[in-house]
């Protein structure tokens, strides 16, 4: 494998994306071929793009020869993650969490590498092949001794709640002690000997090296596993990294600005709205964001670092990172999708696309229905939009007003008459009518499938 790197750690680092690391873990990466793992818990259908930077951990490690594990959390996702939640997360039934596993197992294929000729193929476990058949007495006698309360009280997601009136349920307080033992079983069964995940992580991630040399030896057990950073690398049997948490240059928690973070489901996130999220971001934010999410060489990122600061209105940054991101997530269709539904709203040519991919695009578009009956007997744009619209423009008098001024568009066309009679061609794959107000404001009119 060409990488441009001596060694991952060297790469990760240059890419700003270590926050934390075990001591020895940078000479680790340097002169062995570890087995490593990231988890991920199936509390959704989808990931999210906040999940792309361990995913790009994960690829960068196999680039570089390392075996990746991904453990999707079938096992843990029936407690629950207290990391970075005010109040306990609600249950999933067996059923929603094998459906999520079988999901989320399905999108890491698009990153990593599985094929059986690879040497350092890629694999994905599910926790709850052990954690399911573990019994309560022997999980506490031989796993749940080695742990503190001490400890385990002051995790940074333990303590937040804590501080709380409804507190932490003792089923999510178990958490650390699950995420430890999925450590342990990796180590024991595959070789598995580093773990990586966000920094928010870190307390578990350590609790999970002391459970291990707890277990197997080596040098004493330390009371405190805060004191794991003051060993030698020799003196660990496992070692670790983790992530940093992404923000934008404002601050701004990544992913949250339009409401909630994109997800890598095409079905839930459109490669329009994935493409378009990326294109969007800030100057500032461009470049940071190219290094953590796309595999482009160190070249070619200093080389659009350089047309941020000649050039910022080409946004050339902007579109290759939009692009590389939406390739990697839905492949050359997605991406070719993305670009001629961009091309096609910029344009106002929307007969071009198909009623899929206008709902795709246009997700924060108001909504109204029109039936097969009322085309028949005999609908005018009026009564559509205003009406059956859910008054999208609430009068006629205000529709006339806007159609003289040349404001409103009927699928990308100038409209010139409002009380013209509607038919099943104004609607586009006989499903949906655009109504345009002006450059940006669009609302979609869906015609009621026949019931006959």
């Amino acid at each position: 494998m060409s990488t441009e790197f001596d060694n991952v750690f060297e790469d990760l680092q240059w890419r700003n994306a270590i926050a934390e690391a075990t001591p020895g873990a940078n000479e680790i990466l340097a002169r062995e071929k570890v087995t490593c793992y990231i988890g991920f818990d199936p509390t959704a259908q989808s990931l999210h793009i906040g999940n792309m930077v361990p995913i790009m951990g994960l690829v960068r490690m196999q680039q570089h020869g390392h075996t990746p594990i991904a453990i999707v959390g079938g096992g843990t996702g029936m407690i629950g993650d207290p990391s970075g939640r005010s109040e306990e997360r609600p249950l999933l039934t067996p059923d929603q969490i094998n459906e999520n596993v079988q999901g989320i197992q399905r999108q890491l294929e698009s990153f990593l590498d599985f094929s059986e000729e690879s040497s350092n193929r890629a694999v994905v476990v599910n926790n709850a092949d052990w954690l399911s058949k573990v019994s309560l007495i022997e999980f506490l006698r031989d796993t749940g001794k080695h742990f503190s309360v001490n400890t385990m009280l002051s995790r940074e997601s333990v303590r937040s709640r804590m501080d709380r009136d409804t507190g932490i349920s003792f089923t999510e307080f178990s958490y650390q002690l699950l995420q430890a033992y999925d450590f342990l079983r990796l180590f024991e069964e595959r070789n598995c000997t580093f773990q990586m995940g966000g920094s928010d992580q870190w307390g578990n991630i350590l609790g999970g090296i002391d459970l291990i040399r707890r277990v197997h030896g080596g040098t004493a057990a330390s009371q405190d596993q805060q004191d794991l950073s003051r060993l030698e690398a020799a003196d660990l049997p496992a070692h670790a990294m983790a992530y940093p948490l992404i923000t934008t240059s404002t601050g701004e928690k990544f992913g949250k600005s339009i409401g909630g973070a994109p997800t890598l489901d095409p079905e839930q996130t459109s490669p329009y709205r994935l493409y378009q999220f990326f294109f969007n971001v800030t100057d500032p934010d461009a470049v940071p964001y190219l290094k953590l999410f796309t595999m482009l060489k160190r070249e070619q990122i200093e080389g659009l670092e350089e047309s941020v600061q000649t050039a910022p209105r080409e946004r050339e940054a902007q579109q290759t990172l939009a692009a590389e991101v939406t390739r990697m997530v839905h492949g050359d269709r997605g991406l070719e999708e993305a670009k001629r539904v961009t091309k096609a709203l910029f344009s106002n040519d929307l007969r071009t696309l198909s009623a899929r991919e206008l709902r795709g695009a246009l997700t924060e578009a108001s909504h109204g229905m029109v039936r097969p009956v009322d085309l028949s007997g005999g609908i005018t744009l009026a009564s559509a939009v205003t009406v059956n619209g859910g008054g999208m423009i609430s009068s006629t008098s205000e529709l006339r007003r806007l159609v003289d001024q040349g404001a409103v568009k009927i699928n990308g066309q100038v409209e010139t008459d409002p009380l013209r009679q509607l038919t099943d061609e104004d609607f586009i794959d006989r499903q949906v009518m655009v109504v345009q107000r002006g450059k940006k404001s669009h609302d979609l009119i869906w015609l009621e499938p026949d019931a006959r």
